[in-house]
């Protein structure tokens, strides 16, 4: 009985925190499936929306209800210009170059942060509830069914966008051909920019959700969640949205169950083994497709 209370609460903590790195591993596969770059400075966006929203409830004295959408819109704006200044130019150029410029998009946030916020490590302030639900023996937090009701809720009405609306359509057209989709009247460089919106959008509620369960911020923070995040990414199959949820879940669950029954210091370990044995057996992911290439 012991056990299986340990292995569901174990799990519950698995979805809880799997459902953050599904949530930012949606940028990385949206960027990707229509300009194939692995945007490595998605996860100093989750750094700076920290900070954004630290600065305007701590010292600003905003409710979080106000601040969330307008750190929501900021992260927003950054990642389009991010775009815009930083990759657009460099389209046309072999893919490592972008990769390169990704890496030193990244260092140049941190620095910048360290700047303005000094290296101290600090507080984020407390916005969920810290209640605690008992449900058989599971002990479940509110802020764990918020976190993910309000992932779920997003990636489901990402998932719609994407289906059903005319932008969503014109991303999915980008990701097949980005060339026949501009032959057929589509506006490529808005459709990218949004989607570099919408990704760093979606990493800010992730940071918020994150900073929630694990409330010290820094320059450096968003290394370690956005490499688990391109992790899920990559593992559910990179460019494919379903997979990026099921990818994030995956990650959550094997780190949460490997901290609860074999040590805290394997649970990457485990979690990246799991990647290697994936890679190996579907190289394209849980999800992915084989794609060929025309030579």
């Amino acid at each position: 009985m012991v056990g299986s209370m340990l292995f569901f609460n174990q799990l519950v903590n698995g979805l809880h925190v799997g459902s953050i790195y599904a949530l930012i591993a949606l940028g990385y596969t949206m960027v990707y499936g229509i300009v194939k770059l692995i945007n490595f400075a998605h996860g100093d966006i989750i750094m700076v929306g920290s900070y954004v929203a630290m600065t305007l409830m701590a010292m600003a004295g905003l409710h979080f209800l106000i601040a969330v959408p307008v750190t929501m819109a900021a992260c927003a704006a950054l990642g389009v210009l991010i775009e815009r200044v930083a990759y657009k130019p460099l389209r046309a150029l072999p893919r490592i170059t972008s990769l390169i410029t990704a890496i030193g998009v990244s260092l140049l946030l941190q620095n910048i942060a360290q700047l303005i916020f000094s290296p101290t490590p600090r507080t984020f302030p407390s916005i969920l509830p810290s209640q605690t639900l008992v449900l058989g023996g599971v002990r479940i937090s509110l802020s764990t069914l918020i976190t993910l009701g309000v992932a779920v809720a997003l990636m489901l009405g990402l998932h719609a966008f994407v289906r059903n609306t005319k932008t969503g359509k014109a991303m999915r057209a980008a990701s097949e051909d980005i060339d026949a989709a501009q032959l057929m009247g589509i506006n490529v460089n808005t459709t990218i920019s949004i989607t570099f919106a919408i990704g760093s959008a979606l990493a800010e509620i992730g940071a918020v959700l994150y900073c929630s369960a694990y409330p010290s911020i820094a320059p450096t923070m968003g290394s370690v969640p956005g490499l688990k995040a391109f992790v899920a990414a990559v593992l559910g199959g990179i460019g494919v949205l379903p997979g990026a949820m099921l990818g994030g879940f995956v990650m959550g669950v094997a780190e949460s169950l490997t901290k609860g029954y074999i040590s805290s210091q394997w649970a990457d370990a485990v979690v990246f083994g799991i990647l290697i044995v994936v890679l190996l057996l579907k190289p394209s992911g849980i999800l992915g497709k084989r794609a060929s290439e025309k030579v």
